[in-house]
């Protein structure tokens, strides 16, 4: 069993893996690196309760660490990792030594590539995003454009709308979320927000930001002006993995582990003394053709036990296995989701009522069911999950010619 065990990231992932370190009977040191000024908190609700009001800044974070006995060491990231000498050089000069690390430093919104107005233009990732979000979308009506339709786009705008403001969602795909969910639980949820009177531009990127000391306004594919008070850039998540350049741990797109959460060496070798867990992690899945990141609170907090589990117990490692689960809110419309939809090859739809706002979609590859959607029917995820659960499929291929 390691002696000090050290948790990069003071996140969600982060805390899972503190709590079950605890619980599984590890009683030695254990320090929480953080690089933001406080502790761990709930990020789902930021771009939906909190924008709306419904949760504050007091209801978002995760509880008190006091029962843990843990080192905590916010503000202060880790710029390096020295594998060879087992040692985190955090950004202040000092050194923390290591026996067991789990490093669960998540993901960051993808940057814009190029200068930005000083005020008007917003991302959503920490609580000072959603508070600066939060604060523009207070008072009179603006019109806001969101570039980027994935999930926290999608939500975004939905709040915006329900605010009364006026809303333009840009996505690159041919619907929101389509690459996602597929073309018709994409459509359906298009619906609903053309319903709303949200205004959609597809297949569509914006292609600049101007204004200086604020936005003034943005051009879409090279060719269409448009004016917006405000500007969330949704244009995906980037894994927090700069500190670990050099450190000999593999990096493609995220941090690569083995099925039992283990960090992999540039090698591809498993280091039992590193696991990892959250939105940094690309990791192997049965149902899936390659390496696959779920940024869903499901998988940090699942896969954060097991890490622990496995840092504690090296030689009897639990394979991590996750039926993949996620949900979201628009309109007043509760989505439920197990599974990889996005690997299907073929979907099949079991209800789609868009007056009762209500859908059902099983998805399937090579005959085996991969995942499951639904809208307005939160009962019927469960028989899904079960099943998934139960899979013995192993997909490893890839899909055959459509």
């Amino acid at each position: 069993m390691p002696g000090h065990i050290v948790i990069v990231g003071a996140s969600l992932a982060g805390l899972r893996a503190a709590e079950a370190l605890r619980a599984a009977g590890h009683h030695g040191p254990v320090t929480l690196v953080g690089a933001e000024t406080r502790p761990p908190y709930d990020r789902p609700p930021l771009s939906k309760e909190f924008l709306t009001g419904e949760r504050t800044t007091e209801s978002v974070f995760l509880g008190s660490t006091a029962h843990l006995g843990l080192t905590e060491r916010y503000g202060h990231p880790a710029v390096h990792l020295d594998t060879a000498g087992r040692e985190i050089h955090l950004d202040d000069g000092s050194v923390l030594a290591y026996d067991g690390l789990v490093i669960a430093t998540g993901a960051g919104p993808r940057p814009w590539p190029g200068s930005l107005p000083l005020t008007g233009v917003h991302t959503m990732r920490t609580l000072e995003d959603a508070r600066a979000l939060k604060d523009a979308l207070t008072g009179t009506r603006r019109h806001l454009l969101v570039a980027g339709a994935g999930f926290i786009g999608c939500e975004v705008a939905s709040v915006a709308r329900g605010l009364g403001h006026d809303v333009t969602l840009v996505s690159s795909d041919p619907l929101p979320l389509s690459g996602a969910t597929g073309d018709q639980a994409a459509g359906f949820l298009a619906r609903l927000h053309l319903d709303a009177g949200v205004e959609i531009l597809t297949r569509s990127t914006v292609t600049a930001v101007h204004g200086h000391a604020r936005v003034t306004g943005v051009t879409v594919d090279d060719a269409t002006d448009l004016t917006p008070d405000i500007i969330l850039l949704a244009l995906g998540a980037r894994p927090h993995t700069d500190w670990l350049a050099g450190s000999g741990l593999r990096l493609e797109r995220g941090l690569l582990t083995d099925e039992y959460t283990r960090a992999l060496d540039t090698h591809g070798r498993p280091r039992p003394d590193i696991v990892a867990a959250g939105d940094i992690t690309r990791f192997p899945h049965p149902h899936a053709p390659g390496p696959i990141s779920l940024g869903h609170w499901s998988n940090a907090v699942e896969q954060a036990r097991c890490a622990a589990r496995n840092l504690l117990h090296p030689r009897r490692p639990t394979p991590y296995r996750p039926v993949a689960s996620f949900w979201s809110t628009q309109y007043g419309v509760r989505f439920r989701a197990v599974g990889l939809p996005r690997y299907a090859d073929r979907t099949e739809v079991r209800e789609l009522d868009h007056e009762k706002r209500r859908l059902e979609v099983a998805y399937y590859r090579r005959g085996h069911l991969v995942g499951a959607l639904t809208a307005g029917r939160a009962a019927r995820i469960t028989a899904y999950r079960s099943q998934l659960a139960r899979s013995p499929a192993d997909i490893t291929s890839p899909a055959p010619a459509s």
